[in-house]
């Protein structure tokens, strides 16, 4: 087996694997039986209005200092070790989560400021 032919989070494609399942339940878990909404086959479809959608949400907060010392170091080598993954297409490198923010951060500094197109001002002038 390639691990490039396996899906992100684990397992064949054509049944999408243990790891995707086991995160698929936790979300649900989370956001929808701890948090007191619908879940799973009880979510209605989003065209149907008839009834609330009754989706909610979950969110936790973790200090890593209460864990294992050295978090930032540890976070840092591990960031370091997926960007120098061989890419699936080699004009698109392996990312970590924060860098295409960072990336266009990079690019609006350069720039001076976000561009806006010209029929984007036209929309926004035309909203006042």
């Amino acid at each position: 087996w390639d691990i490039k032919d396996q899906m992100p989070l684990g397992g064949e494609e054509i049944n999408s694997g243990y790891k995707g399942y086991g995160l698929a339940l936790m979300v649900e878990t989370f956001c929808g039986i701890l948090a007191g909404g619908d879940f799973g086959p009880n979510i209605r479809e989003w065209t149907d209005a008839k009834r609330p959608a009754n989706l909610a949400q979950c969110f936790v907060v973790i200090n890593p200092t209460h864990f294992a010392p050295g978090f930032e170091q540890r976070m840092s080598e591990m960031n370091r070790i997926l960007r120098n993954l061989e890419p699936l297409h080699p004009d698109k490198p392996v990312l970590v989560p924060g860098d295409p923010e960072r990336k266009y951060m990079e690019k609006v500094n350069k720039e001076g400021g976000v561009l806006y197109t010209e029929d984007q001002l036209t929309v926004a002038v035309s909203l006042f």
